[in-house]
């Protein structure tokens, strides 16, 4: 069909009828109009001269009651602004926005004046917030001229650890604080040990926990005792090596890449308690002697020589040659430790949980056993492992 031209047909001009049995107007199916019918010229009746004529504000029909037709909004009679769909005050009858016993009708469920923030009429940048003034700092004998952590200094704390470190002639101890509600039952104690220590004990400054508490890492459980110490120098393994040479029943702890301090500490106290001569560890992938340490320890790391080596494989031979018997613990050896011949000197030699014993440490051990445990049970802590067979090779000494 080209573009001007009339369609042409047999209905020439005209819209062609596609339902020629329907009837015109009103008379045709799916007329739905009752004031217009479909093919006549009349307009609505609420239309006059061709333009909508309303005689007020339109209803809101959103809360007009099923049967009563549409209602007035009363907000848009007063000029306002219409009401949001769903606030309280306009919501349908028996659907209160908030229920409760003190719910009111109408009433404004935020606290305060209604404040209108006003724009901001400069470009320019925020001016900065005033700074909050730092925690005040409880008033005490604490002079800022004494050595504080760091380096070579580490705080001790905890009563037990404290009082072992004070006890340590070899230790160098730098500051004491205690909490005044203990210095009646640990100042005597503390008197004592100044006596007895070779180097001196300086006096204990008389603080208060929350001042103890800025001293310390975060979360130290300080039993109002710390006290500022030097660590102490690591022996050389040919030290224990002189110090066993007449000892037929020595015992040395090997530790490969047992990193959590918790479980050295713990493995430091079960040495302490069953007689190890000393605890052989790596300088890389292992802990420090710190406070953690030491307080999982409990005194025992005052009392248990640390020996560090670089190569863990070459520190084995060297005990080796000093006539220590190499004994590995891992969970899939086929020897039981009860079973096993555990006589002279023995280098129980431990690994980290999940990993174990590297290649070359295996290879470097004399023997492997394993304790025996519930099947289900992949292994246990490794310092509680340690415990285990520590008493084992207590027992056959006592034997």
């Amino acid at each position: 069909m080209s573009k001007g031209k009339p369609p042409t047909g047999k209905y020439g001009n005209r819209t062609p009828r596609f339902d020629k049995s329907g009837g015109r107007g009103s008379e045709r199916p799916g007329s739905q109009h009752p004031d217009r019918p479909r093919g006549s010229n009349a307009k609505p009746a609420t239309f006059k001269g061709g333009k909508p004529s309303f005689k007020g504000p339109r209803g809101d029909t959103r809360f007009a009651d099923k049967g009563e037709g549409p209602a007035r909004n009363p907000r848009l009679e007063r000029g306002g602004a219409p009401a949001k769909l769903g606030s309280a005050k306009f919501r349908p009858e028996g659907k209160p926005a908030y229920r409760g016993e003190n719910f009111k009708p109408g009433a404004r469920f935020d606290k305060g004046p209604r404040v209108d923030k006003a724009p901001r009429l400069d470009k320019g940048p925020r001016p900065p917030r005033e700074a909050r003034e730092p925690r005040a700092f409880i008033p005490g004998p604490i002079d800022p001229n004494q050595p504080q952590a760091g380096g070579n200094k580490v705080w001790l704390y905890g009563i037990h650890p404290v009082l072992a470190a004070l006890a340590n002639p070899n230790r160098k101890v730098l500051r004491i604080a205690l909490a005044a509600e203990i210095d009646a039952s640990i100042g005597p104690r503390l008197a004592s040990l100044a006596e007895d220590h070779p180097r001196g004990l300086p006096d204990a400054e008389i603080l208060s926990r929350e001042q103890i508490d800025r001293l310390l890492p975060r979360a130290a459980v300080h039993q109002g005792l710390a006290a500022l110490v030097e660590g102490l120098e690591d022996p050389d393994l040919d030290d224990i090596a002189r110090a066993t040479e007449h000892n037929d029943n020595a015992r040395v702890v090997v530790l490969d890449q047992v990193t959590d301090p918790h479980n050295v500490g713990a493995i430091l106290r079960s040495c302490a308690g069953f007689g190890v001569a000393a605890v052989v560890l790596p300088e890389r992938h292992s802990p420090m002697a710190t406070a953690v340490m030491a307080k999982a320890a409990s005194g025992a790391l005052e009392r248990v020589p640390f020996v560090r080596v670089v190569n863990l494989a070459r520190a084995l031979d060297r005990l080796k040659a000093a006539g220590f018997w190499c004994v590995g613990l891992a969970g899939e050896a086929q020897t039981d430790i009860n079973a096993a011949d555990l006589t002279g000197k023995i280098a129980l030699v431990v690994g980290a949980e999940g990993e174990g014993l590297r290649r070359l440490t295996r290879e470097r051990c004399d023997l492997m056993v394993r304790i025996p445990i519930e099947k289900g049970v992949e292994s246990l802590n490794v310092s509680n492992a340690a415990a285990i067979a520590l008493y084992e090779l207590r027992r056959r000494t006592l034997d």
